[in-house]
């Protein structure tokens, strides 16, 4: 798989995780179940695997997008996928019962909401890093520290590279986005001339 593959199905996985209504509701049930059963840890990682998975295979995001595939069908292959990950029993029935409703589409999103939901559950923020290469150690420490000095809380940091922000870095945190990027540099200052 080429890079800018790779990048623009990473954009489209990310792009997903903002959640409908229905992937709200589907969330916040799945997450008030696992703080009851004291699951929250094992669901979430099972829930970042599949995301990962998704983002990585085309015939996975395939089955969850494809119209052409019935919710008999999607519900049957994602437990499949829960199976084969080894995923817990909740997770499974919840993959399941997500893509049997005909929900199958909000399920990135769900999953998105899921994880915000249980990082204010434990008292941090989720924040996604993009830059256009790989961070070091010390420079992801210095971000973390920025974030937290930014919004008041401990982050938890994923990070995506990605070429075509040309220099610099961007940081969504929840609904918020820090664009420090050159290429947002570079198109204000487009914009700026072209006004002028």
């Amino acid at each position: 798989m080429s890079a800018a593959i790779a990048t623009h199905r990473a954009e489209q996985v990310a792009d997903e995780t903002k959640a409908t209504d229905a992937g709200q509701r589907y969330a916040q049930s799945l997450f008030e179940l696992t703080i009851e059963s004291n699951q929250l840890v094992q669901v979430e990682a099972d829930l970042k695997a599949l995301r990962a998975m998704v983002a990585q295979s085309a015939d996975l995001r395939r089955l969850i997008d494809s119209p052409a595939f019935s919710a008999e069908d999607k519900a049957k292959g994602l437990t499949a996928v829960a199976a084969k990950a080894q995923f817990q029993l909740l997770t499974a029935k919840f993959l399941g019962l997500v893509a049997s409703n005909g929900r199958a589409g909000d399920l990135l999103g769900a999953i998105g909401a899921f994880v915000e939901l249980s990082a204010q559950h434990r008292g941090v923020v989720t924040a996604e890093v993009v830059t256009a290469k790989a961070l070091t150690p010390a420079q992801l420490k210095g971000v973390s520290a920025a974030v937290a000095a930014a919004v008041g809380k401990t982050p938890e940091i994923s990070t995506r590279v990605d070429p075509s922000i040309l220099g610099g870095i961007k940081v969504r945190v929840g609904s918020r986005l820090f664009d420090a990027s050159l290429r947002s540099k570079l198109d204000s200052l487009k914009f700026a001339l072209k006004r002028a």
